[in-house]
């Protein structure tokens, strides 16, 4: 029973990752109806900024200390992720309003290219190092109930709790302030919301830079527990088949599909992959998305559309 539980902790730990990176999908999608494929470019970008000011705010500014540090260079990492977000809206997507999907679907690829290019361009391409001071040693839980306890990351556990605060939060700003209440009537109908004098230039911005902060904490979890590299928007893609589970317009679903994905990888991968050779922690997710469009397209909790003719 140990064994299985401590993989089961694992898979809901890293769930609670992709479930942070696919609410930038949600919310985006929900507000602005543009599925953003630049989400994961969006992390990596916000990644290296972390990283890069972190190396440079010591050496040009003569501050030593590792909290003083990281906080600064985490707020010019969220600043610059909010030039990026009224950039992507005002250079992009007010110019392309009332587009077909596909559009501004191909629109999102070119940012995608652009924010990786860029990054490389301003940040470099080695891979970074981000240390927030997390702690990598394991530790034993539940060491009363299991013999021997259960062997946790004490990485994996902050990040985990970081992302689950994370998504509190977002779900307290949504319900309770009165901008998340204008970000929903957006979701609803942009037309209605409009009419009550809502604006949605104005909107579109809030939203895309709360997704910028939101790629900024994955990006600075990942980062931390991967290094800053390229290959880390392909990580973020891994939130593609989250979305897909739960739904492109739930913010609930993007939290239960990234747990259900976290946990059915790990658990697939320990005791399904030595019968296949392995490797199923790669694919699990992607065919498992396939499956929910085959048979349940809007996903678990999405809306399903219905055209009356």
């Amino acid at each position: 029973m140990g064994p299985f539980l401590e993989i089961l902790f694992g898979g809901l730990m890293t769930g609670m990752l992709y479930s942070l990176i696919a609410l930038g999908f949600v919310l985006i999608y929900k507000a602005s109806g543009v599925f953003n494929f630049a989400q994961g470019a969006m992390v990596l970008f916000a990644a290296l900024a972390m990283a890069r000011f972190a190396e440079w705010i010591p050496k040009y500014s003569g501050i030593a200390n590792p909290i003083v540090v990281n906080v600064l260079a985490f707020a010019g990492a969220f600043v610059v992720m909010i030039g990026v977000a009224w950039s992507i809206e005002r250079l992009v997507l007010s110019r392309l309003v009332n587009q077909e999907g596909i559009t501004l679907l191909m629109a999102t690829l070119g940012v995608t290219y652009f924010l990786e290019g860029l990054g490389q361009t301003l940040f470099g391409s080695d891979i970074y190092k981000i240390d927030v001071g997390m702690p990598k040693d394991p530790i034993f839980l539940l060491e009363k109930t299991f013999e021997g306890g259960l062997l946790v990351n004490k990485e994996d556990l902050y990040a985990a709790l970081i992302a689950a605060a994370m998504v509190a939060l977002l779900a307290l700003f949504f319900q309770k302030t009165a901008t998340g209440r204008a970000l929903r009537a957006v979701a609803d109908d942009h037309q209605a919301a409009q009419s009550i004098g809502i604006p949605l230039s104005t909107i579109w911005v809030i939203v895309w830079s709360v997704a910028g902060f939101v790629a900024l904490v994955a990006g600075v979890i990942w980062g931390s527990k991967l290094g800053v590299q390229f290959s880390l928007s392909l990580v973020a893609l891994k939130a593609l088949p989250v979305v897909i589970l739960g739904g492109l317009t739930s913010v609930p679903g993007a939290i239960i599909g990234g747990l259900v994905i976290g946990v059915g990888e790990k658990l697939s991968e320990v005791y399904v992959g030595p019968l296949l050779g392995g490797g199923i922690e790669i694919w699990f997710a992607y065919v498992l998305a396939l499956l929910f469009l085959l048979f349940r397209p809007q996903g678990m909790f999405g809306e399903k559309i219905i055209d009356r003719v």
